[in-house]
């Protein structure tokens, strides 16, 4: 069942990526009606993530189902854990491995020490792409920063096919930019192209988004999402059965494997060795009134011999240092503790 929780709101203004100062959005989406859309949301964590039917801790704004979300993240707590459909190594396999093992416990044990002791709030998504495992720790909304820019990008790519037409080359440099030097001239030019909000909710419905909300007047970094939409999201650039085609899915993946040096924070430090061969896209916000920061990071990473892709967002760091130490040590205990336990299922 999906459980809908109160608000925590942080009222004030925030500010957008290029400098500009904006209240919350308050535009409600286009939404059917209430029932129907807790059977979307629930199908969709049924489905794409391979949950379970209890155990999930969601917020809409002011209790209403369809309502552009408002309020601040929660306190973190376990939930969309189970297992999906398994993807063989090689082909070879005949027989179907053992049911992946759920991880909510997982998480819980791993972030649940780091929550308490963190002024800041945060949210962590994983999934085993070996295994098809998925847990999601934290619940609410977050300010999505830079890490839209992936969306946007994927949103301009739908629209090519639709349009049977490659991308410009004003089109590829301006996604090259965005992606892997997070400019965000490029992401306001590519915003526009795509229809701005209305065009961004649009293609993230087709990727099987269901909680992400584009940002109002320009502010692209004040779109609203969840870990687990953004697992949905990550889901479809690195795996099959995504409404981008293959080339597609291959020109996002290629771009975020492209992270300028400076910018290779994130969920990369939960990566096996040095941390290379990760697909990587963060994002960072200082709010204007309070002073605290928006650190979010979302990706592909291999650690222990497993593939993963990793979501953490985060909320309120005093700044910039400690919100990267926070997102960093919440995604290494999570591949951590998770990649233990999937190797402990006879190499699952």
């Amino acid at each position: 069942m999906l459980i809908i929780s109160s608000s925590r709101t942080k009222a004030g203004h925030l500010a957008s990526p290029d400098g500009n100062n904006d209240t919350r959005p308050t535009r409600r989406p286009a939404r059917v009606t209430t029932s129907a859309a807790v059977a979307v949301v629930a199908a969709l964590t049924l489905s794409l993530l391979g949950c379970g039917s209890g155990g999930v801790r969601d917020r809409q704004a002011d209790g209403e189902v369809g309502a552009r979300p408002a309020g601040g993240p929660e306190r973190p707590t376990a939930g969309m854990d189970g297992g999906g459909a398994v993807a063989g190594d090689d082909g070879t396999r005949s027989a179907p491995p053992p049911p992946a093992r759920p991880l909510s416990d997982t998480l819980t044990r791993a972030l649940a020490p780091m929550a308490e002791g963190s002024a800041a709030y945060f949210s962590v998504g994983l999934r085993d792409l070996r295994s098809g495992a998925v847990g999601v720790y934290g619940g609410g909304w977050y300010d999505t920063a830079s890490i839209v820019k992936v969306g946007i990008l994927a949103a301009l790519l739908l629209d090519a096919q639709d349009e049977g037409r490659e991308l410009s080359g004003e089109e590829h440099a301006h996604a090259a930019a965005m992606i892997e030097q997070s400019d965000n001239g490029a992401a306001n030019a590519l915003w526009r192209a795509i229809g701005g909000a209305d065009g961004l909710d649009a293609a993230h419905r087709r990727l099987g988004l269901t909680e992400t909300f584009g940002g109002e007047a320009g502010r692209w970094g004040l779109t609203r999402t969840t870990a687990a939409d953004q697992l949905r999201l990550l889901s479809a650039v690195f795996e099959d059965g995504s409404a981008l085609g293959e080339r597609a899915r291959e020109y996002i993946g290629t771009l975020m494997g492209r992270t300028a040096d400076e910018q290779s924070w994130g969920v990369s430090a939960a990566a096996d060795g040095d941390g290379t061969g990760f697909r990587l896209k963060n994002g960072w916000l200082p709010r204007s009134t309070t002073g605290l920061w928006d650190i979010n990071s979302i990706g592909h990473i291999t650690a222990g011999g497993r593939g993963y892709l990793v979501a953490v967002l985060s909320d309120g760091s005093a700044g910039m240092d400690s919100g990267v130490a926070l997102v960093e040590e919440a995604a290494r205990r999570a591949v951590e503790a998770t990649t233990a336990a999937l190797n402990g299922d006879g190499g699952w």
